[in-house]
């Protein structure tokens, strides 16, 4: 390909970003905002989603997963059947048509293929089976942002497994799980598998695959000295109920003006904030609930949801803070409010605590539970920090950032009963299908692998993803005896199947050589005024030093490092 006939520039002034990724593949010319968190994909970043798309087909292919195609256009009654519309809340994209039939954008497609299934397999013969789409998913995203990482309108690769019981899901699952680990190497990213909250999607089972990288949204609970890992979210805290013998005090009402935060009380009156009780209000689906944890934590709202059960949680508005417990927010307590309690399970050590007096202005102090207020439920409900032990082997934990490349979900029946996927097994018995979900996202990877793999020039692909394996660069393109060493190095290189891109654009030098390593590809050869001596420049975009070699020797060089 002649970079001359290609859609294609580079720019040179482009606004720093947050995300490295998003100023190198605008920079680089590879993808163009069209709007808040929607995207173009330019040729060269096409071509480098295709190559992405390649390794994933090739990987699930290798384990007998057939790829189909399902619509993006989805009835909502199909996700009303698995009870999940609710569940989206404004997440998703809903359309009309001109006879007012609702449609969604498809944010995820389990219900559809599970219903694919239910129509065409009967019997335990005609089971396992893998099904995998590309496909462009779309999710109404608040706040769109880091580029790729961030967006509203994406393309995933979702499968779907349907098992005729959970030995079977569990072969199922491994084949996935190890097909994920071809993928991902041969991607070029550092991740680490870690253990999740199946969220939206329910089931038993959700794994991460979490590529490292300090913009990444996540936070990851690594143990080194046992090889734990988990997502914050679903990482347990150990707590050790003590023996407390501290002499219970009495009960005191204490004038606190404008101490809504805890930070306040700590500053104004001297009191820790571990020995402080925060009392959160929230809704789960349509019941208010309290929620305490102690002043110096904070409270994790997936591990309360998971606890309550609830479809939907969120904290109480100001007015129905007000309206239950009869002060502003930052001033409820747990003494005397009708509402159901689920406490942290550190709150039973605590003894003459501070909490809220249900009165703007007021807190109770020397507060312990039994005796001014009793406790429905304690629960591990709040965050892990760095101070806490891992909770496998008691070991000294640390945090990294991560990002969501890649998950993997064992659903069990949550989808299936619902839609009435059954299959008849060996016992003549209608059973329901065993069901796993496995997602990669595509322009998450992208841009993932550029966070990573990046330096002050510009992005560094791995040699399976670059747009090009090979940039030929021209001095003189005018030159015959420069374009006869370009057509014999073509030839050679499209024999093996190597992808060259000739830079014979009217540009200086300079350009062009600052455009290849702002682009990325691993490959550098420069014909120049040593044509005619049959040399030429040959230079790795990774950490190679520019060397002069012959036309012969940077061919076998190109044809090792293609490898």
């Amino acid at each position: 390909m002649k970079m001359s006939q290609m859609f294609f520039n580079t720019l040179r002034d482009t606004k720093e970003d947050d995300s490295k990724s998003n100023y190198f593949l605008t920079k680089a010319g590879m993808i163009r905002k069209n709007s808040a968190g929607v995207y173009s994909f330019m040729p060269m970043g096409h071509r480098v989603m295709q190559n992405i798309e390649n390794i994933i087909r090739e990987e699930m292919n290798s384990e007998g997963a057939n790829e189909l195609v399902m619509p993006c256009l989805i009835t909502e009654e199909v996700y009303e059947k698995a009870g999940r519309l609710e569940v989206f809340g404004d997440s998703v994209l809903r359309v009309k048509d001109r006879a007012d039939k609702r449609y969604i954008l498809g944010p995820t497609h389990e219900e559809i293929f599970t219903e694919a299934v239910r129509d065409n397999i009967k019997s335990y013969k005609n089971l396992p089976i893998n099904l995998y789409q590309f496909q462009t998913k779309f999710r109404d995203e608040a706040r769109p942002r880091y580029g790729l990482l961030r967006t509203k309108e994406f393309v995933m690769k979702d499968a779907y497994s349907f098992d005729k019981d959970y030995e079977n899901l569990e072969i199922s699952y491994k084949k996935m799980y190890d097909a994920y680990h071809r993928i991902f190497k041969r991607l070029g990213l550092n991740y680490v598998v870690v253990k999740a909250d199946t969220g939206a999607m329910g089931g038993l089972l959700s794994e991460e695959f979490m590529a490292l990288a300090d913009i990444g949204e996540d936070k990851l609970v690594i143990c080194d000295k046992c090889g734990f890992s988990s997502n914050r979210e679903v990482a347990e805290c150990n707590t050790q109920v003590l023996d407390i013998k501290e002499k219970f005090m009495e009960l005191e009402e204490l004038n606190t003006p404008k101490a809504c935060k805890v930070n306040n009380i700590v500053r104004d009156y001297g009191v820790k904030s571990a020995n402080i009780a925060k009392t959160l209000i929230y809704k789960s689906d349509a019941e208010h609930v309290i929620v305490m944890v102690r002043g110096d934590r904070e409270v994790n709202e997936v591990k309360v949801q998971k606890f309550l059960g609830s479809k939907v949680l969120e904290l109480a508005t100001t007015e129905d803070v007000r309206r239950l417990s009869g002060a502003d927010v930052g001033f409820a307590g747990p003494i005397g409010m009708k509402l159901r309690i689920v406490a942290d399970s550190e709150i039973k050590n605590m003894v003459n605590f501070l909490v809220g007096a249900n009165k703007t202005d007021y807190h109770y102090k020397n507060v312990n539970v039994q005796r001014d207020f009793i406790v429905d439920n304690f629960a591990d409900i709040r965050n892990i920090t760095e101070e806490d032990e891992c909770p496998v082997c008691g070991g000294k934990i640390s945090f990294k950032n991560g990002i969501e490349v890649g998950n993997t979900f064992k659903l069990g029946t949550k989808y299936s009963e619902a839609l009435n996927c059954v299959f008849v097994n060996e016992e003549n018995k209608e059973k329901p299908m065993i069901m796993g979900c496995y997602g990669i996202g595509l322009a998450r990877c992208m841009a993932t692998i550029v966070e990573q793999s990046n330096d002050d020039n510009g992005i560094i692909w791995p040699m399976e993803v670059a747009p090009y394996k090979v940039t030929l660069i021209p001095i003189n393109s005018e030159d015959e005896e420069q374009m006869k060493i370009v057509e014999k190095m073509c030839s050679e290189l499209g024999n093996e199947k190597i992808e060259v891109v000739i830079d014979d654009r009217k540009e200086r030098p300079g350009v062009k050589f600052k455009d290849a390593d702002l682009i990325g590809i691993p490959v550098r050869v420069t014909i120049g005024k040593k044509a005619s001596e049959n040399i030429v420049e040959f230079k790795l975009r990774k950490g190679g030093e520019m060397k002069e070699i012959s036309v012969e020797e940077a061919i076998a060089e190109i044809k090792k490092v293609c490898r």
